[in-house]
């Protein structure tokens, strides 16, 4: 008789089938699309994937759960022909199947969203959508009408017109999803696809996975999210390690059972599920020295190119200890502002203060000297060297430190970024690893160590600090940012999760169309108020609040 579900060690899949004796017939099972067996995979020293053995039928979402560097990526690339199994089979459709290169893994009908983009900056959209698709004269025209359609069909707006590089990176991301639908794949392979995505876009995008899926198509989705699995999952494996350690017939069932194989401990309730709001901040004693804001915005305004207003009249004050959260739809102004906030770019009007020092036109290195940390959405662009080691990338802003004369003390630098790695759980085989070679996740838990513990903090900027990351990390990142708030570093917070922002920050702010379109304590927030604000909607309440004496 079928089992409704199963947890346990992973020495191959269970396939929730057991023996019901004599007179009892099994339920015929479909035939897998994909079939894993016994898959393992060495990157020198490092054993990514050890015996890793697993099965997607037509017709499900199949959920892959692990911790950063667990080996989640190594599985799909292998899938999609990045990389070649050093031992083990793979069957598609029944027969043996073994990508040479990802274009041979797309004639096969396997399309993949990665982790990181594949976009060529300087195309539009559109450009980026054909590369590849077709043969001849391009017929743009045409091109922009199916790229209406898929909008219509599943909910995911894009400019065709619009240059890749002009785009958000939750942009980029959807750019990236749109180019596999329209190959109308029969597996689907998204590794992390909704870690940039807001939470309407999720929703749809989570629709489009079980649309797909209700076609006979195989979907694999890698997430840390515990919602999207109870949402569509049909099956789901945990990787440790790079073996399986755990999988479910009903995952909706097994949330808890999951998480502990994955992290191999329970969650500390409330910061894990992030779902307690977090404590007042509590009013300096009478009597106690007045200390300047940690950060004061005052009339930020951001033109771009065009003359188009990005970011408008922005102001804001963020106090010592104080944790204020940014939520808004990708594309209204929040990039804009920590590109100003981060030394990247300068506004066009207005000017900003840390700790009452002026810092509107003050550089990158000058930021950093004057206290401020700052965690940019784009890791690989903006904070990180991939070419250089980990231990260099954790040090980089503090490598003076290490000058003995005229040369770097490497040594000691190894040591004091080995034990950075031990507090912020950074996962690698030593410090000397090139920081290319590190997963998404453990690169963003490098980049926190280094900004948190900057010498002399006093301000934080986090932009989607926990992008990438397992719910295991997620509750060790937020826990080093409290613990920074409660040290008095005022905090700015810019994350597409508003349940972490709401349950993290003592206030929230939204912005549209580069203007704050409502603002209000985290502690009893009404959720469908700002709903409301994220999509530019303010009622009468709102209107006589912002007038009010």
């Amino acid at each position: 008789m079928r089992e409704r579900h199963a947890i346990g060690p992973g020495d191959g899949l269970h396939d929730g089938i057991s023996d019901g004796g004599p007179g009892l017939a099994a339920a015929p099972v479909a035939a897998p699309l994909l079939k894993l067996e016994g898959l393992s995979k060495r990157f020198g020293a490092l054993q990514a994937l050890q015996d890793v053995s697993l099965a997607l039928h037509p017709g499900e979402v199949h959920c892959l759960l692990g911790e950063n560097g667990a080996g989640k990526s190594t599985l799909c690339n292998l899938v999609f022909g990045v990389h070649a199994a050093d031992a083990g089979e793979m069957t598609l459709a029944g027969e043996a199947f073994r990508p040479r290169s990802p274009a041979d893994a797309l004639s096969h009908g396997i399309a993949m969203v990665h982790q990181h983009f594949s976009l060529v900056p300087d195309m539009t959209v559109l450009d980026n959508l054909l590369l590849g698709q077709v043969r001849g004269v391009l017929d743009r025209k045409a091109g922009a009408a199916r790229i209406a359609a898929m909008r219509e069909r599943y909910g995911l707006a894009l400019d065709p017109h619009a240059k890749v590089q002009d785009l958000s990176v939750g942009e980029r991301q959807r750019v990236e999803i749109v180019k596999c639908l329209v190959r109308e794949p029969r597996l689907l392979v998204l590794d992390e696809p909704t870690a940039v995505l807001l939470p309407q876009e999720i929703e749809a995008l989570l629709s489009v996975c079980t649309r797909v899926a209700q076609q006979g198509c195989g979907v694999v989705l890698v997430t840390h999210k515990l919602a999207e699995i109870q949402r569509v999952a049909r099956r789901a494996t945990v990787l440790r390690g790079g073996r399986v350690v755990a999988r479910s017939d009903a995952p909706a069932q097994d949330i808890d059972a999951l998480v502990r194989a994955m992290i191999q401990r329970d969650l500390q309730a409330p910061a894990a599920s992030v779902q307690a709001p977090r404590a007042s901040r509590m009013a300096p004693p009478p009597g106690s020295p007045t200390r300047e804001a940690a950060l004061l915005a005052d009339g930020l305004t951001v033109r771009d190119a065009d003359g188009v207003v990005r970011l408008d009249n922005f102001t804001l004050l963020v106090e010592p200890g104080e944790i204020v959260a940014i939520a808004g739809v990708e594309g209204n102004g929040q990039s804009e502002l920590g590109a100003v906030l981060s030394g990247m770019l300068r506004p066009t009007e207005g000017r900003y203060f840390v700790c009452g020092e002026e810092m509107t036109r003050a550089t990158p290195r000058q930021l950093s000297a004057a206290g401020c940390g700052v965690v940019p959405e784009d890791r690989h662009a903006l904070a990180c060297v991939t070419g250089m080691n980990v231990a260099e990338n954790i040090m980089l802003d503090r490598l003076d430190r290490f000058r003995r004369f005229g040369l770097l003390d490497r040594a000691a630098m190894r040591r004091e970024a080995l034990d950075l790695m031990q507090r912020y759980d950074v996962r690698a085989a030593s410090p000397d690893v090139l920081f290319g070679g590190l997963s998404g996740g453990n690169q963003q838990k490098a980049v926190l160590a280094r900004e948190l513990t900057l010498e002399g903090l006093r301000f934080l900027l986090a932009a989607q600090p926990t992008r990438g990351l397992d719910v295991g990390a997620v509750e060790a990142v937020y826990g080093h940012i409290r613990a920074a708030a409660d040290r008095g570093v005022g905090v700015l917070l810019i994350s597409s999760e508003l349940d972490e922002l709401l349950s993290v920050a003592d206030r929230v702010l939204v912005l549209y169309r580069g203007r704050v379109m409502g603002a209000c304590p985290t502690a009893g927030a009404d959720r469908a108020r700002i709903g409301a604000w994220m999509a530019g909607h303010r009622d009468k309440e709102d209107v006589a609040e912002e007038v009010a004496p």
